[in-house]
């Protein structure tokens, strides 16, 4: 039995689908199993019960455990998990106190490692599921407005890291691996708001805005923390006119090319 956090959200529902397709048993993780709309193939539990009988790999979404894991590891080991499977971050490659992400990331994978369990960290940069943020902006018509205009990333759809997540859960061939993951093209957001306007077939523009105009938007979001945001905005001053590296983990690990951004803006808008 393989165990989903997380199964709701952007990659869970990917990676339950894809275990499902491979005949593995999963129980899939949610705040409201009511609402979940999970396949019917899988069970499906509450989260804040976390139920690890007869589990014996874990897919850990860190987003659901914001304020620590509390037993879970050790219950884990207990019960007879063999194998954690981490949804990290390629923030855990800087190790510096003041990136909240990495550092969040990275004290995690440190916990698993000592428990002696087999493990994966899969460490992806961007989501493109980010720029889901915009659509209500372009779909009225308005700018985008975001700092650091020449700013450059490589997103990832979240169909990919759930096709490498469930390699690490399925197979032996990525256990005590860290795989970094990218998309397979370098973009800042001006481009990708015009990739996402050409997939929804209206106008889409950008408007380059002052960090601290930024910064203060961000902080009215839902879940945006002071900490958060300022490492947000810090990584996004370090990537302008970056060169990127794109990794070839998608591809070597699925044997297909990773998808494109263009990909992502057509299954979304």
């Amino acid at each position: 039995m393989i165990l989903v956090t997380g199964a709701t959200g952007n990659v869970g529902r990917h990676l339950v689908g894809e275990l499902l397709c491979a005949d593995a048993k999963v129980r899939a993780l949610t705040r409201d199993p009511a609402t979940a709309r999970l396949p019917s193939e899988a069970e499906v539990a509450r989260t804040d019960e976390m139920p690890l009988d007869g589990v014996t790999s874990i897919f850990l979404n860190p987003a659901v455990f914001w304020n620590g894991l509390g037993d879970l590891l050790e219950r884990a080991r207990d019960r007879g998990v063999r194998r954690v499977v981490l949804l990290s971050s390629a923030a855990a490659l800087n190790d510096d106190p003041r990136n909240v992400v990495g550092a969040h990331h990275l004290e995690i994978e440190r916990a698993i490692e000592e428990t002696g369990l087999e493990w994966t960290f899969v460490r992806p940069g961007e989501f493109a599921t980010n720029a889901l943020v915009w659509e209500e902006t372009i779909r009225a018509g308005e700018p985008v407005r975001e700092p650091y205009a020449t700013a450059r990333s490589a997103p990832i759809h979240e169909r990919d890291i759930a096709a490498v997540a469930a390699r690490a859960l399925l197979s032996d061939g990525l256990v005590g691996a860290k795989p970094v993951l990218s998309g397979p093209e370098a973009l800042t957001h001006p481009r990708m708001v015009e990739i996402i306007g050409a997939a929804a077939g209206i106008p889409a523009r950008f408007e380059e805005i002052p960090p601290e105009q930024a910064r203060a938007e961000m902080l009215g979001r839902p879940y945006m923390r002071e900490g958060l945001v300022d490492a947000l905005l810090r990584m996004r001053a370090e990537a302008v006119d970056r060169d990127v590296e794109i990794s070839p983990e998608v591809e070597r690990i699925t044997g297909r090319p990773a998808r494109t951004f263009a990909e992502w803006a057509a299954d979304h808008f």
